[in-house]
């Protein structure tokens, strides 16, 4: 119960005010960054996994918190339908990469199918045009350690191979939940599949 009740308030906690997140028919910025899958640390891409085909791109506040937890499961759980649509799937946010390589592999989470990109210093989520807020002092995750980076506000964007930001969800315009962030994206790469 105590778990729950940690969850739910970190959940309400990693909420920030909404912001002019790039929209609709905008280039994505190209980024490289290091990234973790199941543990093992990687240097990801953009331009490489758009040479692949679509690439769903989804910032989220924090690893080990509530939603962020529910939004990596629910991704982990859908890999294999965002994989026969052609379409690849990057998590970024402040986490440090030693973070990331015990989140990506956590069978609870990303359960080592679902690799997430490190963006201490928020580079990738300004180039996105997303905002990040300082968490609060002495804010703990799930596990119960210490959260020492800003949040950035969970926001997916749908990028084509052609850099082309196909549909853009946030939860703050669209009142979304994490685990319809996963829903909305899967529908819109089955809905661009068949456009394609």
């Amino acid at each position: 119960m105590k778990r729950l009740l940690v969850a739910a308030l970190l959940t309400t906690m990693c909420v920030l005010p909404a912001f002019a997140a790039l929209k609709r028919g905008d280039k994505a910025p190209d980024f490289s960054a290091k990234a973790s899958l199941a543990g093992k640390e990687f240097e990801f891409s953009l331009q490489t996994a758009l040479q692949k085909g679509p690439v769903v791109v989804y910032f989220y506040p924090s690893a080990f918190t509530g939603g962020c937890n529910m939004e990596a499961h629910a991704f982990a759980e859908n890999k294999e339908k965002f994989d026969a649509l052609g379409a690849s799937i990057i998590g970024v946010s402040s986490d440090s990469i030693e973070r990331l390589n015990a989140f990506s592999a956590d069978p609870q989470y990303c359960a080592g199918k679902i690799p997430v990109a490190s963006d201490p210093g928020g580079k990738i989520a300004t180039a996105f045009d997303l905002k990040q807020g300082a968490a609060k002092a002495g804010m703990k995750d799930t596990r119960g350690q210490d959260i020492d980076h800003a949040f950035t506000e969970r926001t997916t964007f749908i990028v084509m191979p052609d850099h082309t930001i196909a549909a853009t969800l946030s939860s703050n315009d669209d009142k979304i939940s994490p685990v319809e962030h996963v829903d909305k994206s899967l529908a819109l790469v089955q809905q661009l599949g068949t456009k394609h």
